[in-house]
């Protein structure tokens, strides 16, 4: 979808890409089903098998700045559309006749 003379077509293969990433650092983190990694009250230490929760973080902090991106370029499409008039990209490579 980068390839595509359409604007709204090369941000749609953006936000694919994006998830992607999101579903590849999610399975970094193995699906292990264990016990979340608390401390309890009578214990010094953490003991027994524990989830990871750092591919899980970085899937939020990734999820959150893929929203920020995609409403940014959502708003740079329309802005280049009210400007131009269209959203082809190829349609600015040629010149204009009057």
């Amino acid at each position: 979808m980068f390839l595509r003379r359409s604007i709204v077509k090369l941000v749609l293969g953006i936000i694919f890409l994006s998830h992607a990433t999101n579903l590849l650092l999610f399975a970094t983190g193995g699906f292990i089903q264990s016990s979340p990694p608390f401390v309890a009250n009578e214990s010094e230490a953490v003991s027994g098998p524990l989830a990871d929760p750092l591919p899980q973080a970085l899937v939020l902090t990734a999820l959150v700045i893929s929203l920020g991106v995609t409403a940014f370029s959502l708003v740079l499409i329309y802005r280049f559309y009210k400007e131009t008039g269209s959203v082809d990209l190829d349609e600015l490579s040629q010149p204009e006749t009057k």
